[in-house]
């Protein structure tokens, strides 16, 4: 294990030898910040996504991300705690960066794509698109 962890355990799962039980499972509430992809993305500022996982963002480094124009725009809070729920990248460092502890694809269908999906896909057309108009008359665009 390291002594570095940027993803860690919860504190009170930390010692927990036998981990059956001990996951994040389920939907949780997600309150997003503004002006984000994620709140473009969803239309609202209060989310709910499903989970499966027992690790979460170490607090520990947040002003150290946030140096580097990492943005952490959606939180659950239970009690005093604060987790973080979706980190993004300003659009100037990337073209749609958007990163989630939940699961959307739990919640996905074909004809009602995840909210996530739907934008980061509509991104990535956008982008090639811009790139081949850029690249010239039938030249292959390579990333």
């Amino acid at each position: 294990m390291t002594t570095n962890a940027v993803i860690d355990f919860l504190p009170d799962q930390r010692n927990i030898d036998l981990k059956g039980g001990t996951m994040r499972l389920g939907a949780y509430d997600c309150t997003l910040e503004p002006e984000t992809l994620a709140a473009k993305a969803y239309g609202t500022l209060q989310i709910s996504e499903r989970h499966r996982h027992r690790y979460e963002f170490n607090d520990k480094y947040k002003a150290l991300f946030e140096e580097h124009r990492m943005r952490f725009s959606g939180h659950h809070t239970t009690g005093r705690t604060t987790l973080v729920e979706l980190i993004e990248l300003p659009q100037s460092l990337h073209p749609w960066f958007v990163g989630t502890q939940a699961h959307p694809e739990y919640k996905s269908r074909p004809n009602r794509p995840s909210p996530l999906y739907r934008d980061f896909i509509a991104a990535a057309l956008d982008h090639a698109a811009v790139g081949s108009e850029s690249a010239g008359p039938g030249a292959l665009v390579r990333r």
